[in-house]
C-alpha cells in the first residue's frame, strides 16, 4: 500500500506509523505547526481549528473549519489541510490576519489562530451575501454601520455570519475587536489562491489499514466492507466526525483496538426526498444537512444553531449523535418529535426501527453487534408549530440540562396532534407520551397549557447533577410549555383565559 500522508499547507505530511489514537492536532504540532493549540481537548474552545477542503455542491470544493483536537490524524489521509501558518506569514499576512492585527483582535494570541481559520472559512464562503460593490479586504476597510449588528445572530453588513465563529473562545481580548475585524472583510482578491482553489474538486480520503502497537485503523472503500469488518470484529468502533470519540480519547484515554472510519462511505452520505420521506445519510455532517434541507424541516432549522458550534457541526453527524445513545444528545429529542425512523444495516441486510423504539437504556439501543445506522428519515409532511428549547448554562455551545422539542398541529384552536421529544430528564431520550395525550384534543389556551404544563413537569426521571438539580429540570419542563404558548399564543388569548 502506498505511503499515507495528508497535504498540509501544500506539502505532504507523512502519516505512516502514526497511531490511531493520535489526533490531527498532535500530528500537526509534531511537525512544528504550533499555531493550532490544545485548549480544552473536547472541541469547545476552538484553539485547535484548521481548514479542510471539502466537496462542494457544484463539484468544486469549499473551505470548512474543524476542530483538530478531536479526529484521528489518520482520518485525514489523502485530504488537504490549511493551518493559520499556511494562510499567511509575518511578512505577508492573509486579509483575515491583517484585519485582526489592525483592529486589536489579538492579545495573548493563544486563541487567534483558531479564530483566523474559522474566520477564513467564512471569508471564502461562496454564497456570502452583501459583497456587491465592496473592495478586496485590506487594513482600514471600515464598515461604518457594522456596530448595529453585534446583537443580531445573522449576517452582518458584509454578509459575514457571526455564527461562523461559534466554538472559538477568547479569554482576554473580548469579542468586539474580533467582530470588528470580521465585519471589515470584503471579498477575496481576484488572485487569491485559496479562493481559486474552490474551483477544483476536494480530495477524498484514501483507503487505509494501519496497525501500530496492536491498535488498528481501517478506512474501508464500501459499506459492505465496513459491515464485514464490524461483523468480524464486534468490539471495533465505527468513527465518523469523532466529536464524541475524540473527547473520551483525549480525556479518558480510551483506546479502542480497532477504529473503522465510515465518514466518507458513499452509501452513508445520501440526501434524498421522496413524496413521503426525507432521508439523511448517517455520515452526512450536520452542516451539510442544514444546507441541503434549507427550510424543509423547520424543527431541524430550530435545532441546528443550538447544536454545539459550527466547528462541531462541520464534523458531527446524526448517525454519530444517535449511535452514542447519550441521554443529553440534542439531535434525539428533535428527531423523536418528528417521528424519525432509522435504517440499520448489517451483513444480514437492513431493517427499519422507529426512533421511539431505538433507545433501551443508558447508552443502550436495539442496535445489534455489527449493525450501523445507515439513514435517518422523517415524514415530508411537517407539523404546523415547532420549537426546540434548550436549557443550558450558556445559550450556545453547551450541553443541555434539559432539551424539549415540539411538533404540534392546531386546528380551530384545538390541538389535533402533539409530539414532544425530551432530553436530559431520563436515562434515555424519550417521548413525553403523557403530555402528548393530555395536550391532544385540548384547547390551545393559557388555562389548558397551564394544566398540561404540570403533566410535562412530571415526565421522565430526572436526576440532580452538576448541571442542574432534579427540581430545576422539572420546573424547566413546565416552563418550556408555557414559553411555547407565549411564543405561539392566539390573538384572542385574553378572552380564552
Amino acid at each position: 500500500m502506498a505511503e499515507l500522508s495528508v497535504t498540509v499547507n501544500g506539502m505532504p505530511l507523512p502519516l505512516d506509523g502514526v497511531a490511531p489514537s493520535v489526533s490531527l492536532l498532535d500530528a500537526l504540532r509534531a511537525q512544528g505547526l504550533t499555531g493550532a493549540k490544545e485548549g480544552c481537548a473536547e472541541g469547545e474552545c476552538g484553539a485547535c481549528s484548521v481548514l479542510v477542503a471539502r466537496p462542494a455542491a457544484d463539484g468544486g470544493s469549499q473551505w470548512v473549519a474543524v476542530n483538530a483536537c478531536l479526529p484521528p490524524a489518520l482520518s485525514y489521509a489523502g485530504q488537504e489541510i490549511v493551518t493559520a501558518e499556511g494562510l499567511g506569514s509575518p511578512g505577508d499576512l492573509h486579509p483575515v490576519q491583517a484585519e485582526l492585527a489592525h483592529r486589536g483582535g489579538s492579545q495573548c494570541g493563544y486563541c487567534t489562530p483558531g479564530f483566523v481559520c474559522s474566520m477564513a472559512a467564512e471569508y471564502y464562503r461562496p454564497d456570502r451575501a452583501g459583497l456587491e460593490g465592496t473592495e478586496a479586504s485590506g487594513v482600514g476597510n471600515d464598515h461604518q454601520d457594522h456596530h448595529n449588528h453585534h446583537d443580531r445572530h445573522d449576517d452582518g453588513p458584509n454578509g459575514f455570519d457571526e455564527h461562523a465563529l461559534s466554538g472559538n473562545l477568547c479569554r482576554c481580548t473580548g469579542y468586539r475587536p474580533i467582530m470588528d475585524a470580521a465585519h471589515a472583510l470584503g471579498r477575496p482578491a481576484a488572485d487569491d489562491p485559496f479562493a481559486a482553489r474552490r474551483a477544483q474538486a476536494a480530495p477524498e480520503p484514501v483507503p487505509a489499514h494501519v496497525s501500530v502497537a496492536g491498535y488498528e485503523y481501517v478506512r474501508p472503500e464500501t459499506l459492505a466492507e465496513a459491515l464485514d469488518l464490524l461483523a468480524a470484529h464486534p468490539d471495533a468502533v465505527p468513527v465518523a466526525g469523532s466529536t464524541d470519540l475524540g473527547v473520551v480519547t483525549n480525556l479518558a484515554m480510551y483506546r479502542p483496538q480497532m477504529l473503522v472510519a465510515i465518514d466518507r462511505l458513499p452509501e452513508l452520505r445520501t440526501l434524498r426526498a421522496t413524496d413521503e420521506r426525507i432521508e439523511i445519510g448517517a455520515a452526512v455532517t450536520l452542516s451539510e444537512a442544514e444546507s441541503w434541507l434549507a427550510g424543509r424541516v423547520p424543527l431541524l432549522d430550530a435545532l441546528f444553531p443550538q447544536f454545539a458550534s459550527r466547528l462541531i457541526r462541520n464534523a458531527a453527524t446524526f448517525g454519530g449523535n444517535l449511535g452514542t445513545a447519550s441521554p443529553i444528545g440534542d439531535g434525539a429529542p428533535a428527531l423523536l418529535a418528528l417521528d424519525a425512523t432509522l435504517t440499520l444495516a448489517s451483513t444480514e441486510g437492513t431493517r427499519e426501527v422507529a426512533l421511539s423504539d431505538y433507545f433501551t437504556g443508558y447508552r443502550q439501543t436495539v442496535r445489534r453487534p455489527g449493525e450501523l445506522i445507515a439513514t435517518i428519515s422523517v415524514p415530508v409532511a411537517q407539523p404546523g408549530m415547532v420549537a426546540f428549547h434548550k436549557i443550558a448554562k450558556r445559550r450556545y455551545d453547551d450541553i443541555s440540562s434539559v432539551a424539549v422539542a415540539y411538533a404540534i398541529d392546531i386546528e380551530g384552536g384545538v390541538v389535533t396532534r402533539a409530539r414532544i421529544g425530551l432530553g436530559g430528564v431520563a436515562a434515555t431520550p424519550l417521548r413525553a407520551l403523557a403530555t402528548e395525550a393530555a395536550l391532544t384534543g385540548s384547547a390551545w389556551t393559557e388555562a389548558e397549557v397551564d394544566r398540561v404544563a404540570e403533566v410535562l413537569a412530571g415526565e421522565g426521571t430526572p436526576l440532580g447533577d452538576h448541571r442542574a438539580s432534579e427540581a430545576y429540570r422539572r420546573a424547566m419542563l413546565g416552563t418550556s410549555l408555557r414559553k411555547l404558548y407565549a411564543e405561539h399564543a392566539p390573538a384572542t388569548t385574553g378572552a380564552a383565559r
